[in-house]
């Protein structure tokens, strides 16, 4: 098993990798949107949010030798499921291969974020 790092994401909040690779298949943590250099939030707005959760997972994905397009499986949270189409717009733009998803209402994100997603992708 192989632990991913990279500078270009968050460092994780918690006792957890960036992601884990095993047998050419990567799954990440779920990334929230904080900037990697500050580790602050970015954002307040749905798509705002998500977009940064996006770079940041492309950052994790790439350090593990693979990218959106070989992503077999999203798992999405929103805070509020009536952002769900604002939050698809800026989901499709970086997950145009369509992979299996979920995605759920939750009631709370780590540092009041509002969204927040995981992959798992084939190398």
């Amino acid at each position: 098993m192989n632990r991913i790092h990279t500078e270009s994401a968050p460092a994780a909040v918690g006792p957890y990798s960036q992601a884990v690779e095993l047998g050419g298949i990567v799954y990440t943590s779920g990334q929230i949107a904080l900037d990697p250099e500050t580790g602050n939030l970015v954002g307040t707005t749905i798509e705002e949010q998500a977009e940064q959760v996006m770079k940041n997972l492309v950052a994790v994905l790439e350090a593990a030798g693979t990218k959106p397009e070989n992503a077999l499986k999203t798992l999405c949270f929103l805070t509020d499921i009536k952002d769900f189409a604002a939050f698809n717009e800026v989901y499709a733009r970086y997950f145009s291969e369509k992979p299996a998803r979920s995605c759920v209402e939750v009631s709370a994100l780590p540092k009041g974020a509002i969204c927040e997603v995981e992959v798992v992708a084939a190398v």
